[in-house]
């Protein structure tokens, strides 16, 4: 899966599309010190979404952002 393109929404969150999900947009919110999926407007053309694929997603937000590292040492892993 990669990164599509994402976009500042309104304050501290961001939407994404995925290669793998073109029709569902994947909204994030910042906390602490990094952005974690709070939500996915999935469209019934795309696969379902499931935990894995949530956390790929975070991962790779995170990264580019350039907050990999902070999002790695997060207190609760999945």
């Amino acid at each position: 899966m990669e990164l599509s393109s994402y976009s500042y929404w309104k304050r501290n969150q961001l939407k994404a599309i995925f290669s793998r999900f073109p029709s569902s947009v994947v909204t994030f919110r910042f906390i602490g010190s990094y952005y974690f999926v709070y939500s996915v407007r999935w469209s019934e053309n795309d696969p379902i979404v499931i935990r894995s694929d949530l956390e790929e997603m975070e991962l790779l937000i995170n990264r580019e952002l350039g907050l990999e590292h902070r999002y790695q040492q997060r207190k609760r892993r999945i």
